[in-house]
């Protein structure tokens, strides 16, 4: 028989969540379509090969219908379950039913208000996180995005270049100030992975993105580029080609479902439940 390892070099025992734990409730902002399903099932998909047995389900903020149930509708259903869950003194679970992650990269105070009001019409207790941003992995992310669109260089440490690349970026985000205050702090991250200035400026306020590509101009930036601090479902469909047509310059993808979207969603998740995630997994916020 072999031998069980023991010690410092003994296998660390396999993350699994903890049985009862909490329904992973994703709010998915904007018209719900087979496009930001497929979005969702991947991040959702990500979240639970991180955390084996997880319960993540998924409640679109405009649904309403058996193909996208809406978040009330999702949650007052993890509600009724947990109510008939019962633990082992014979009492019901007294922990939250379901925890929700908005599927934002940024604050978006109406869109935050409206996913609170569905929270309390379901009569749950759900609790709610943070959004995903600001964070160093969003950084990386949008990274990722840029030099796919060949607007970037994918590694700063190789020594050739792209004919392409920009040498000033647009962050463009939606939700007001408040999101673009939020949006710099990231911008502020890729632009010292990229070396160039980044700017954030907001999709939703009428002249921004053109001011904000003037401001790079003046600065020096002539090749510029529109980075989307976006995840995708929150903003409609031609929204980024007619920024990018404002500002004259080349738009990368939203960030999607990107891996680090569905590691934040569970690290934000496993910060409310109390699970500790590896390092890996879990990254470090920035406030």
């Amino acid at each position: 028989m072999p031998r069980r390892q023991s010690g410092r070099h003994r296998k660390p025992e396999p993350l699994a969540a903890p049985e009862g734990a909490p329904a992973l409730v994703l709010a998915v902002p904007g018209s719900p379509s087979t496009a930001s399903r497929s979005l969702a099932e991947e991040v959702s998909s990500i979240a639970r090969s991180e955390l084996p047995g997880l319960d993540a389900r998924i409640g679109y903020v405009d649904g309403g219908d058996d193909e996208f149930p809406s978040l009330e509708a999702v949650l007052a259903r993890a509600a009724a379950e947990h109510k008939d869950r019962v633990g082992a003194d014979g009492q019901p679970d007294p922990g939250p039913a379901a925890v929700v992650v908005p599927l934002l990269a940024g604050p978006d105070s109406a869109l935050l208000r409206r996913i609170r009001q569905a929270m309390m019409n379901s009569g749950s207790g759900a609790e709610l996180t943070d959004v995903l941003g600001p964070h160093p992995l969003l950084a990386e992310a949008l990274h990722v995005r840029l030099s796919e669109a060949g607007l970037a260089r994918a590694d700063r440490a190789r020594l050739f270049t792209v004919a392409t690349a920009a040498d000033g970026i647009i962050l463009a985000t939606v939700g007001g100030e408040e999101a673009v205050q939020a949006a710099g702090i990231t911008g502020m991250l890729l632009s010292a992975r990229l070396a160039v200035p980044v700017l954030a400026a907001a999709l939703d306020e009428e002249g921004a993105i053109s001011r904000t590509a003037e401001q790079l101009r003046e600065s020096g930036s002539q090749q510029l580029a529109l980075a989307p601090y976006l995840i995708g479902p929150e903003i409609t469909d031609g929204l980024l080609g007619a920024a990018a047509a404002e500002a004259g310059c080349a738009s990368a993808e939203a960030l999607g479902a990107y891996g680090t979207v569905g590691r934040l969603v569970l690290s934000n998740y496993a910060a409310a439940v109390g699970i500790t995630l590896p390092t890996q997994t879990q990254g470090v916020p920035v406030r």
